[in-house]
């Protein structure tokens, strides 16, 4: 037996893991989304503090909602960045059973990508979704008014997510739209666009 042998320790050595396997963004690719809320909040922040508030203004002013909403998002950008430095999330291959209600393709292309490394993950679905929703909003908030399009913004985010409840998420979409519209209409006295709904709110 040689030397080497012989001083050969004899428990195995424990597995350094992904993180230190793939480097440290291995997983933490979300900080970037917690460092893009922080840096709209801070856009938003300077906006505010830069507003032509004119004398005589009802209380709370114009500033007071964008103000919450810039809270909100450092609030949310600090939450975010917390957790995906304590527990990174990388990006999984996805597997199937026999239970599994899945095509042939699908299988075979998750086998595929199982013996692919890639640097980067994304899934361009759901961000592809959530864009053109983004550019309806823009679009068409005019035209159909803030219920209609934040509605449609809603619907169009839940489905590139995963969502395949059409009827409930559109039906949701409304609902939230419609309170968000009554809260700044009538409880703040902001007023958003009626659109087609004009002659009815």
């Amino acid at each position: 037996m040689s030397q080497s042998q012989r001083s050969a320790p004899s428990h195995p050595v424990a597995d350094a893991g992904p993180s230190s396997a793939h480097g440290w963004w291995h997983g933490r690719s979300g900080l970037f989304l917690a460092a893009f809320m922080a840096a709209f909040s801070t856009y938003l922040l300077v906006g505010i503090l830069t507003m032509a508030v004119p004398d005589g203004a009802d209380a709370p002013g114009p500033q007071f909602v964008p103000l919450i909403i810039t809270v909100a998002g450092y609030i949310l950008s600090v939450l975010l960045a917390v957790h995906y430095l304590r527990t990174p999330e990388p990006a999984v291959t996805p597997t199937f059973t026999a239970e599994d209600d899945a095509t042939e393709e699908e299988r075979r292309a998750a086998e595929a990508a199982a013996t692919v490394q890639y640097r980067t993950f994304s899934d361009w679905y759901a961000v592809g979704w959530s864009v053109a929703g983004f550019l309806a909003f823009a679009l068409l908030l005019d035209v159909l008014g803030w219920i209609l399009a934040a509605a449609l913004l809603f619907w169009c985010v839940a489905h590139g997510i995963g969502s395949r409840r059409h009827l409930f998420d559109a039906s949701l979409g409304l609902l939230l739209s419609s309170f968000i519209y009554l809260a700044f209409d009538v409880g703040l006295g902001l007023s958003l666009p009626s659109g087609l709904l004009g002659g009815v709110f």
